[in-house]
């Protein structure tokens, strides 16, 4: 009787031992890709910072959620951004990247991996200044029409001092009206002459046949 209890009891053992040696053969993630973390800055995306993250040994993308902070300074160290938190790029299974953005400038970003194991990288970055979008041009109302100026709208009024004397016309009645006044005068004048001639010759008659 006491025997059975003593095996019992060594069985119970043997099961707990088997499940230990068991549990403690099946390997986390961190054991089976390694202990570190691959961190790859590879630059930025409109001032966000990209990187790639895998595990060290095989290479292989962290499917758990990474813990990380990424901080910049500038290069005269009088500027610093910081620490941000890395998110996943959607589309990808091993690229990271910040949500915040850098301004234009020459960065050195450092990216520090805690979970689910450590990792570091490093590396400059630099933000080009990006031209702003050009703004729509402002609509133009359309231009009231021109005042009219003085000299169209006011008439011209002679002046009392000089009065408008009218040009005569030279139409051609008038030229017709001289030519046939002309003529007129020229054959009275002929008719006086003949009538004087001819009253000259009665009185010379006259004065001869007395004389006789």
């Amino acid at each position: 009787m006491r025997t059975r209890h003593v095996f019992s009891a060594l069985t119970g053992l043997g099961f707990l031992f088997l499940f230990l040696v068991r549990a403690l053969a099946v390997p986390t993630p961190a054991q089976a890709h390694g202990d570190t973390v691959k961190v790859v800055v590879t630059g930025q995306r409109e001032g966000r910072v990209t990187t790639e993250i895998t595990w060290e040994n095989d290479g292989d993308a962290i499917e758990e959620a990474v813990a990380a902070t990424v901080n910049a300074s500038s290069i005269d160290g009088s500027r610093s951004m910081g620490p941000w938190r890395l998110v996943r790029d959607a589309g990808t299974r091993t690229g990271w990247s910040t949500a915040e953005a850098l301004p234009p400038g020459t960065w050195k970003v450092t990216v520090d991996v805690g979970f689910p194991s450590l990792g570091h990288g490093e590396r400059e970055v630099a933000v080009p200044v990006t031209d702003p979008v050009p703004s729509a041009a402002p609509s133009t109302a359309p231009s009231s029409p021109a005042a009219p100026s003085a000299s169209a709208t006011t008439p011209v009024v002679p002046s009392a001092a000089q009065p408008q004397i009218p040009a005569p016309s030279a139409s051609p009645a008038d030229g017709k009206g001289g030519q046939d006044r002309t003529v007129w005068w020229t054959t009275a004048g002929v008719a006086v002459i003949a009538l004087a001639g001819a009253a000259a010759g009665v009185l010379l008659r006259r004065a001869r046949a007395r004389r006789r």
